[in-house]
Parts: C-alpha cells; sequence; structure tokens
C-alpha cells in the first residue's frame, strides 16, 4: 500500500490530540455521508434506474457542485493541475468511477450491508499485495485477522444456505473493493500542490467522463426513469435521491475523506472508514426497510473484527515520498 505515513499525525498549532479528535470527526462524517449513498441509489434502482445511469448522475452533478469551488482552490495554478494529472485520472477512473460502478451493480444483486461488507474487505486485499511485494510474512494480528474475515466472508455469503448471493454481485463488490483500496491510497496523495478540493474535484469530472464514455460505447447500460422513488414507506421525487446523492454522498463525502485521510494517514483513515458499514446497515434498515439476516449479520460482525485486527496490526507498507503538508490538513471542506 503506497502511503505517506500511516501512523503520523499531523498537527494543528502544537496540539496532536485535538487534531486527531478533528482527523476522527471528519472521517466519521465521511463514512455517515457515504454509507447513505446506497439506500439513495437502490431506491432509484427499485425505480427503474440502471446502476451506471445512477452512478453518472451522481458523480456528474458533484462534479458540477464542486467545479467553481475547484477552480477557485487553483488560483490560476493551472501547472500544477498539470503536474499532478496522473493522480487525478487514476483518482477519478478507479477510486470514483470503479468503486461507483462496483458498489451500485453490487447493491441491484444484493442488499447494501452485504454489498459493503464484501467492499470493506479492501484492507485485507491490501495487505495481501504488501505481503506479495515485500515478501515479508505479516504479524500474527494481521494473519489472524485475514482468516477471521474471510470466514466471515463465506457467512456473508451463505454459501451453505437457500438463498446464496449471485456470483455477478460478488464480482461487482469485489470491484468496489479494489477501488476502495484505490481510494484510501491516492488519498494520501494531497500537497500544497494538489489540494483535497482540486483531487476531489478534478477527479469527479475524470469520473464523469469514463463513466459517460462507457455509456455511449454500451459497456454500461443507462437507463433513467422519472418515476417517484419510496423511502422512508412514502413516495417522493426521483430528484430527492439525486440531489442527495450528488450533494452529501459525494461531494461533501469525497472532500471530507481526502481531508480526514490526510490528516489521520491511510491506516487511521481506513480503520475509521468501517464506521460506514454500521450506518449502512441502519439507513438500508430505516431508510429501505432492508436487513441483512441474522447469519450474514453473524458474517459481517467477522469481516469488520477481522479487518480490525488487520488495520491494528504493525505491518510496515510501502510509503511513497510525499507527505501532507499543514496547509493541505487545514483545506476547507464543503
Amino acid at each position: 500500500m503506497t502511503t505517506s505515513a500511516p501512523n503520523a499525525l499531523i498537527t494543528n498549532g502544537g496540539h496532536p490530540a485535538r487534531a486527531q479528535l478533528a482527523g476522527v470527526a471528519v472521517a466519521l462524517a465521511s463514512a455517515l455521508m457515504f454509507a447513505l449513498s446506497g439506500p439513495f441509489a437502490k431506491s432509484l434502482m427499485d425505480a427503474g434506474w440502471s446502476p451506471g445511469a445512477a452512478v453518472l448522475v451522481r458523480i456528474g452533478g458533484a462534479a458540477l457542485i464542486l467545479l467553481v469551488p475547484t477552480v477557485v482552490a487553483l488560483r490560476g495554478r493551472w501547472g500544477s493541475l498539470r503536474r499532478s494529472g496522473k493522480v487525478i485520472a487514476l483518482y477519478g477512473t478507479i477510486a470514483i468511477a470503479g468503486a461507483q460502478v462496483g458498489f451500485f451493480n453490487a447493491v441491484s444483486y444484493m442488499s447494501v450491508g452485504v454489498a459493503l461488507l464484501i467492499e470493506y474487505l479492501a484492507p485485507v486485499l491490501l495487505v495481501l499485495l504488501v505481503w506479495a511485494q515485500t515478501r515479508r510474512r505479516p504479524g500474527v494480528r494481521t494473519i489472524i485477522g485475514t482468516v477471521v474475515a474471510i470466514v466471515g466472508m463465506v457467512l456473508v455469503l451463505n454459501l451453505t444456505g437457500t438463498q446464496t448471493v449471485h456470483p455477478a454481485g460478488v464480482a461487482w463488490a469485489l470491484l468496489a473493493a479494489v477501488s476502495l483500496a484505490t481510494y484510501f491510497i491516492l488519498g494520501t496523495k494531497v500537497s500544497d500542490e494538489l489540494s483535497p478540493l482540486v483531487l476531489a474535484g478534478g477527479g469527479l469530472v475524470v469520473g464523469t467522463v469514463v463513466v459517460a464514455l462507457c455509456g455511449i460505447v454500451g459497456l454500461l447500460p443507462l437507463a433513467f426513469s422519472s418515476a417517484d422513488v419510496t423511502m422512508l414507506g412514502v413516495q417522493l421525487s426521483w430528484l430527492v435521491p439525486i440531489l442527495s446523492l450528488a450533494l452529501i454522498s459525494t461531494a461533501a463525502a469525497y472532500v471530507s475523506g481526502i481531508v480526514a485521510t490526510a490528516k489521520l494517514g491511510t491506516r487511521i483513515a481506513s480503520f475509521v472508514g468501517l464506521s460506514e458499514v454500521v450506518f449502512a446497515v441502519i439507513a438500508s434498515w430505516l431508510l429501505l426497510a432492508e436487513l441483512p439476516g441474522w447469519l450474514q449479520l453473524l458474517g459481517g460482525v467477522g469481516i469488520l473484527v477481522g479487518v480490525i485486527l488487520v488495520r491494528s496490526d504493525t505491518y510496515t507498507p510501502p510509503h511513497s515520498t510525499r507527505r501532507p503538508s499543514q496547509r493541505t490538513a487545514a483545506a476547507p471542506t464543503p
């Protein structure tokens, strides 16, 4: 995993504890906003929208919302945008477009909570990648955590039950897991030259273009609908989940997530980000009356415990050469 000092704490005015608490608060807010995207998108798909269409309006709307703030944040330094073009392109293509396409397609086959539980195997995938790259055996907690997470994965998939999870849904959720790992990695690339707002805004533009092109060439079906959606047991206009997806669960969520990663480092930010699963299960239950079975919930606990063990171990991932600056950590969020 490429990260800039995952355990380094970015201080603010000489108060590391206060800075860490602020970072955790931002990370929790980001997780809550991301968690709401699943129920919002599921309500659209139940009303006739395709996953690709829901992704396109989500990230496209967020790109429009962040366009002016992103230009202001650049302050005319267009050269920095060119120098950071590779990071922004990867972020938009994989961390944004890939993650959303994978997750939204996954929830079209399974419940929001189950899809997220599979997606949050990302830390385990990163550990396996580091193990393959460095050929250094992980710590005992990492190995135990990986085994526990895999057992939890088996329970979540309910392989021995009568209603197993669709293989296509699992494949899409694993794509989302890989993209989530990239999200945490690239989130540490912020610096004085590449602020969180510019990375999020530029990435959303790139992601919108990628999804639109995939739709035009037929790789990603785009089906829209103006039918009302059902949430909280009542009929609502389709504009409600669309605006909520773009403004809350994308624009604000991505920028705050990048800020949290810059403040806390990849390890701690991804650890706090696990709260998204809990938030998503609660939100799906309240908004859509959707709740995984008891066996899947037990497996979900196993995945979370396994990931916590993995994230709390002392394995050392490869580092990048840049470290987020204090000015970057204090970058404003919407």
